[in-house]
């Protein structure tokens, strides 16, 4: 079963991601949106977790997101996948489920 997690949520604020990352299998998708962006920005505390989790994960961030909290695309850690709305749709779409890490 495909399974797309998203998160919504601050790393720095909740506990959200670190959950998220230690349940997801092998293959999931993740979406990070809204606050969740935070996650995917070079030069964090969390970089080295996110990009750890790349090796088995396929980490999207939704775009007008980071651009809303003003960050441009080049702040995002190599690997994760930019997406817009049309892309979250996508990815909704692809999955069987979605599990919201709140």
């Amino acid at each position: 079963m495909a399974i797309l997690h998203t998160v919504n949520k601050s790393p720095f604020e909740r506990n959200s991601l670190e959950s998220c990352l230690k349940f997801a299998t092998d293959g999931a998708a993740v979406l990070l949106f809204e606050d969740g962006i935070y996650a995917a920005l070079s030069g964090t505390s969390v970089e080295a977790q996110v990009a750890g989790a790349l090796d088995k994960l396929n980490i999207h961030v939704l775009g007008p997101d980071l651009k809303a909290r003003g960050f441009s695309d080049e702040r995002v850690i190599a690997g994760i996948s930019v997406v817009d709305y049309a892309g979250f749709v996508d990815l909704a779409a692809e999955h069987d489920t979605v599990q919201a890490w709140l």
